[in-house]
């Protein structure tokens, strides 16, 4: 459990730096120093924001986990395929596509 929330901490302050680097237009120690303030002894090192914003800038990473180009999910419960073709065949403007 404990290592989900460590991950999802990571996420928040991670989204946090983005928000000060990108938004604001902070430097590296100011947002170093406001977190620490923030967090205390939690806070990321320096050298840690560090390679947050420099990974940042090569690859743009969702601080949430974000869906991703491909396949489309396809459903095979004969109930929901059921009740996309009563959709369809009640909105002519709808096709099976």
């Amino acid at each position: 459990m404990s290592g989900d929330v460590r991950d999802v901490n990571n996420i928040e302050t991670r989204a946090v730096i983005k928000f000060f680097f990108f938004l604001q237009g902070k430097a590296l120690k100011g947002i170093h120093a406001n977190l620490t303030e923030t967090l205390g002894e939690h806070a990321p090192s320096c050298a840690t924001v560090k390679n947050w914003v420099a990974q940042s800038k090569r690859v743009d990473f969702p601080p949430f986990v974000a869906s991703r180009p491909g396949r489309h999910k396809t459903v095979t419960a004969p109930e929901i395929i059921d009740r996309f073709h009563e959709i369809i065949l009640e909105d002519h403007w709808i096709s099976a596509k």
